[in-house]
């Protein structure tokens, strides 16, 4: 049985894989875009969050409130990134249509 520590790192290569086509396609909006990369933030940040919530605390990183709130407001950003990036493209082409 894999990991889920492993998983968790092989899943990197897939996301960059994403990350390479959608930026080539040039297709996605900007703010998006910037959106998908802050999700790498995110990763940067508990991986070393992950590792001091054990060492300091002895706790998993989830445990430990303030360092995983902390984390995640990384992964709140890239979501709303995202969102507002896709959302103003819809408004545009909702704009030039009419």
């Amino acid at each position: 049985m894999i990991s889920k520590d492993t998983l968790f790192a092989l899943s990197l290569f897939p996301y960059l894989g994403f990350l390479w086509f959608i930026t080539r396609s040039g297709q996605t909006p900007r703010l998006a875009l910037i959106g998908f990369y802050v999700l790498l933030i995110f990763v940067a940040v508990t991986i070393p969050a992950g590792i001091y919530a054990q060492v300091a605390y002895g706790e998993k990183l989830a445990n430990v409130d303030w360092l995983h709130g902390s984390a995640e407001v990384f992964l709140t950003l890239s979501n709303i990134l995202v969102v507002l990036g896709f959302r103003q493209a819809v408004m545009e082409k909702k704009q030039s249509s009419s």
